[in-house]
C-alpha cells in the first residue's frame, strides 16, 4: 500500500495530477478541495494517497490532508459508493458542508453533487451519520481533530439532550465556528433558551 507520495508535481489537470519521485511518475487523482491547496507546476509536492485496486486498474488518489483521505475512506464503506462517487462528493462539498447534510437529513443538498443520486444521498444519510458521530468521538481517528469534529460532536450532544436532527443543526447555525465542543453546546442552549 502507498501511503503518501512526496515529489515533484509535473502536471494538473483536474482530476489528474502527475507527481515525480525517484525517477517515477506517478499518475493520481484527486479531489478539487486539493487541487486548491497544490503548489505550482515544477514545484515540491507531498500528498497522502489511497490505493485502489481493480481487476484492470490499480488508481492512486491523492490528497492534501489526513481528513480528507479519512473521509474518502469512510466513503467507500457506504453501498453504492465506489471512488468516483467519493471523489465527486469531496470535490463538491466541503467536509464540514457534507457532515452538515448528513446530521440534517438533507438528501437535496447531497443530489446536487455530480453522480449521486436520491437512493445513494440517503444512504449517505442513514450510513455516514453513525460514521460520522463516532469520527467526532475519536474512535477512529477520522476528523476528529478538525472543525467537522468539534461540530459533530456538538451536534451529537444536542440530540443526546432529546433535540431532533433538524432542531440540532438550526441552534448550530447561530453558533459561531472557533470554539470548542462545549463552547458550541452552550451557546446553541442559550440560543434555545432565549427563543
Amino acid at each position: 500500500m502507498i501511503g503518501s507520495l512526496a515529489g515533484l508535481l509535473v502536471h494538473k489537470s483536474p482530476p489528474a495530477l502527475l507527481v515525480e519521485t525517484g525517477g517515477v511518475g506517478y499518475e493520481l487523482e484527486a479531489p478539487m478541495s486539493t487541487f486548491y491547496s497544490l503548489p505550482p507546476v515544477g514545484q515540491p509536492v507531498r500528498l497522502l494517497t489511497h490505493l485502489v485496486v481493480r481487476e484492470d486498474a490499480h488508481i492512486l488518489y491523492g490528497f492534501g490532508t489526513s481528513e480528507e483521505r479519512a473521509l474518502f475512506r469512510s466513503l467507500l464503506k457506504v453501498s453504492g459508493v465506489g471512488p468516483r462517487i467519493a471523489l465527486a462528493i469531496l470535490s463538491g462539498s466541503t467536509a464540514e458542508a457534507f457532515a452538515a447534510c448528513v446530521h440534517s437529513g438533507d438528501a437535496a443538498s447531497l443530489t446536487r453533487i455530480p453522480g449521486v443520486g436520491r437512493k445513494i444521498a440517503e444512504r449517505l444519510i442513514v450510513e455516514m451519520r453513525d460514521r460520522l458521530a463516532a469520527a467526532a468521538a475519536g474512535d477512529h481517528g477520522v476528523m476528529a481533530a478538525s472543525p467537522v469534529g468539534v461540530a459533530a460532536e456538538a451536534f451529537s450532544a444536542l440530540v443526546a439532550l432529546g433535540y431532533k436532527g433538524a432542531e440540532a443543526t438550526r441552534l448550530l447555525k447561530n453558533v459561531p465556528a472557533g470554539g470548542s465542543t462545549e463552547e458550541m453546546i452552550r451557546s446553541a442552549l442559550q440560543g434555545a433558551a432565549r427563543e
